[in-house]
């Protein structure tokens, strides 16, 4: 068993499927945000992504209220919105008037992500911003700060974390927020000593603040488990498809059937592009993942897994986030 005192979370994406109407993804997510309480998760995140076929979550607010009626105890929250794509007071507005109604539930993770093609960019009328600047901003509205007032006023706090690059360690160290990681900073199937040294650096950096007095990372990255380790690949298989797909030709497909995948014919880069991506997961029995994950806390000094997989199957799915949480012993 992995360590009590270690978090559990899901982030679900809200990803498409082939041959599946869209709006199927965003009640799957819901779905999936049900069982992930009844499993014993800690936390469900959700994410914002725009114009990307393979993906129906868009709008992390308007999902997290369906995500709140249906569920009673487990932390919700954004994983993140792109602050770049919004003015802030809206973003507190919008989380305040969610937490209204799941008070004491909802977390606010922040990203600056671009859009995804130039097409989309000029959609959100991205300009350059100043992330930490927006960020100090939309602290302002939440701690009563600001010059202008946020109604509804929440009952209790609504925590911000920062979805973490580089660059983004550096702001969330300088304002005292926490950090989800995830990526090339983990070092999983690659030289993990870059991801370790930004990590080092954040904890070096960090200034206390009245939300987060020490420095507070969690993980992010895909997680699946099966069986066998030959079905836990299997299960990989579509979203690295995906990926690879998209590496290589701009478009983001929706999810496949693991049998197509096995058939597909790939290009020697797509080929690349996918080991790439099944390298940089952690997936197989659940003896072997609790290994590799029991390695990464220890590596990372982690506090939360967000685990962020996705397969086409979604009996599957709920299988691997049922032998996942199964790794934590809960108190």
């Amino acid at each position: 068993m992995i360590n009590s005192g270690l978090r559990i979370s899901l982030l679900d994406r809200s990803r498409t499927r082939a041959g599946e109407a869209e709006p199927a993804a965003l009640h799957g997510t819901v779905a999936r945000a049900g069982q992930a309480e009844r499993l014993g998760y800690d936390r469900f995140w959700v994410a914002e992504h725009h114009a990307v076929p393979g993906i129906a979550g868009s709008a992390p607010a308007v999902l997290l209220a369906a995500v709140a009626g249906a569920t009673r105890t487990i932390r919700i929250g954004s994983a993140g919105v792109m602050l770049p794509h919004h003015q802030p007071l809206v973003v507190a507005e919008q989380f305040a008037t969610l937490s209204a109604f799941a008070p004491g539930r909802v977390d606010l993770g922040l990203g600056r992500s671009p859009g995804f093609t130039a097409p989309v960019r000029r959609a959100l009328r991205q300009t350059d911003r100043d992330f930490a600047a927006d960020l100090r901003e939309l602290r302002g509205y939440f701690d009563g700060t600001s010059e202008v007032g946020l109604h509804p006023r929440p009952d209790g706090p609504v925590p911000l974390y920062v979805l973490a690059t580089g660059t983004g360690l550096r702001i969330a160290a300088e304002l005292g927020l926490p950090v989800i990681v995830g990526g090339p900073l983990l070092g999983v199937g690659g030289d993990p000593a870059p991801g370790l040294e930004a990590l080092a650096g954040y904890r070096r950096a960090f200034r206390p603040s009245p939300q987060q007095p020490q420095p507070w990372v969690a993980i992010s990255l895909d997680v699946l488990v099966a069986d066998t380790a030959a079905e836990a690949a299997d299960l990989l298989l579509p979203e690295a498809w995906a990926m690879a797909r998209s590496r290589t030709t701009g478009v983001f497909p929706p999810l496949e059937p693991v049998a197509a995948m096995r058939t597909a014919t790939r290009t020697a880069r797509q080929q690349q592009y996918l080991e790439q991506t099944m390298a940089a997961a952690v997936a197989g029995t659940p003896a072997q993942v609790e290994h590799m994950l029991a390695e990464l806390f220890d590596r990372t000094g982690a506090a939360e897994l967000v685990a962020a997989g996705s397969t086409f199957d979604r009996a599957a799915l709920a299988a691997s986030d049922a032998a996942l949480a199964a790794l934590f012993d809960r108190p």
